[in-house]
């Protein structure tokens, strides 16, 4: 099992914390020990084989769809669009992975608060990284939210990459939210509720017009 490189300074720190908390309190040891654990266990990075098609927009992230819905965006987009909403618990992996290959055209950083990711607001009001890919068939938007307990946005990419599809591009640290929208002609697969993986679970489908 691979880990985030993000994990490190993480680990460097409970390690030697744990290390001096065996001679001093059995009780400190074992809780710097189990977050040690649950460190490790947060910042995974298994091993995933994605099976790329360029008609298929894959999930950015693994977690819940809290809710699917229809608006007008007019950044990127610029027109009839559909937002569906992630939510990631603190026991989902938060690797962020491209939905599609493409180039990315489109960055925005927005400062802001830290409302629980699972609420509706939270999208309008949190922290939010945003990147917008686009190819010969089709632009997205990615947004990448804050929640409550998570507080750091990690991207690696930059506005003029290239990323392909299932490749990862960034991660929010501690649980949080990730939104993906696409324009209203794209035929959805998934609904509120579904359990989605990142690089892995078709979100929707780019049918043929010809």
């Amino acid at each position: 099992m691979r880990l985030a490189k993000e994990a490190l300074p993480y680990c460097i720190i409970l390690s030697i914390l744990t290390f001096l908390s065996y001679f001093l309190s059995t009780i400190l040891f074992y809780i710097l020990l189990a977050s040690l654990a649950f460190v490790l266990f947060f910042f995974r990075n298994p091993n995933r084989l994605i099976i790329s098609d360029d008609k298929y927009i894959l999930s950015p992230a693994d977690g819940k769809i809290q809710r699917i819905i229809s608006f007008q965006e007019e950044t990127f987009i610029k027109g009839n669009a559909i937002k569906v909403s992630i939510f990631l618990s603190l026991f989902n992996v938060h690797i962020n992975r491209s939905p599609l290959s493409g180039k990315i055209t489109y960055t925005s950083y927005r400062p802001g608060k830290y409302f629980p990711a699972f609420k509706s607001h939270a999208s309008e009001l949190n922290e939010r990284n945003t990147i917008g890919i686009e190819n010969e068939k089709i632009r997205v938007l990615v947004h990448q939210i804050t929640g409550f307990i998570a507080r750091r946005i990690v991207c690696y990419r930059k506005k003029g990459d290239s990323v392909l599809q299932g490749e990862i591009f960034g991660m929010i640290k501690f649980g949080s939210c990730t939104e993906l929208d696409f324009p209203d002609n794209i035929k959805v697969l998934v609904k509120e509720g579904d359990v989605v993986i990142a690089g892995k679970t078709v979100l929707g489908v780019i049918e043929d017009k010809s």
